[in-house]
């Protein structure tokens, strides 16, 4: 029973989707390291656990307020899209999700306050942004569109938080490897949102995907998963980014898949699950190889 319990914790914070806030505050570790030989394990333990715990908020909640809208009653869930199906199963209350949701916004909040006291007001406006957000996500900025934005630009302030809590000053280039991760983080959302089009569409909520339509989001995608090799390849020039990074390019052939497909097989949900499996593959290789080279 207790083992069951953990399962569908685990399935509800969506627990290997966290490697994408694992690898932004690493971005941010790594550029702390690069430019000024920066690194406290104290505030990198801290920093790890508090994205962590927002990050596993957002999913709480988001699956609570789909829940309530009937969203997940009507989508065809896969391993990357449609919920969780923890509360559509009734493996766990909504109470207790939406009550889990706010204690992990709580924590990761006490452990951002922390960095308040240490750092100032820089992360107090980094953090206010963060909580407002994650709260308003699922209630809010979904319904207007701006969902991938908004995952855009939690992972910039990620990888800038995350830079400025060992250094204590702002970088351009951690602003600049943050809209790489944030770009990153955006495909899987977007691409993730494709089979969830009449459902969504339905219940309110306007991804990108429903404003632009199928047809016209595969299109942009492709632009969209081609532009982090464009922004490594200028950072180079700019030195915001190593010589190095050009090994990112070794993600090129997955990319090459989904822009090959996704425009094949939009309509049908189980031949597109492959293409949403590669596009999270994409981003994570990119991102976690972008973090190594800058320690080269």
């Amino acid at each position: 029973m207790r083992s069951q319990v953990i399962k569908s914790w685990l399935r509800a914070i969506r627990a290997r989707f966290l490697l994408a806030s694992v690898i932004a505050v690493t971005n941010g570790l790594a550029i702390a390291i690069w430019k000024y030989g920066q690194f406290d394990l104290l505030y990198a333990i801290l920093t790890f656990g508090g994205v962590i715990c927002l990050h596993a908020s957002v999913d709480l909640l988001n699956d609570y307020w789909d829940y309530r809208r009937g969203i997940d009653s009507i989508t065809k869930r896969t391993k990357f899209s449609g919920g969780t199906g923890v509360l559509p199963g009734k493996f766990l209350k909504p109470k207790t999700i939406y009550t889990g949701g706010i204690i992990f916004l709580l924590l990761g909040s006490f452990i951002g306050v922390y960095f308040v006291v240490i750092r100032g007001i820089a992360v107090a406006i980094i953090l206010g942004f963060a909580i407002a957000a994650i709260y308003f996500y699922s209630t809010t900025i979904v319904n207007v569109g701006l969902g991938e934005v908004f995952v855009a630009a939690k992972s910039t302030m990620i990888v800038l938080g995350s830079f400025y809590v060992q250094t204590g000053v702002f970088e351009v280039s951690a602003i600049y490897i943050g809209i790489i991760i944030g770009v990153l983080s955006a495909s899987v959302l977007f691409i993730n949102s494709f089979p969830d089009y009449e459902a969504d569409g339905s219940k309110g909520r306007r991804t990108l995907v429903i404003l632009l339509g199928k047809q016209k989001a595969s299109k942009i995608f492709r632009i969209l998963i081609i532009f982090p090799y464009i922004l490594v390849i200028a950072g180079i020039f700019l030195g915001y980014t190593k010589i190095y990074s050009i090994v990112c390019f070794v993600s090129i052939p997955i990319a090459v898949k989904v822009i090959n497909n996704i425009q094949k097989y939009y309509e049908c949900i189980d031949r597109f699950v492959p293409i949403m499996a590669a596009t999270v593959t994409y981003a994570r290789i990119t991102g976690i190889v972008l973090a190594i080279t800058l320690l080269f």
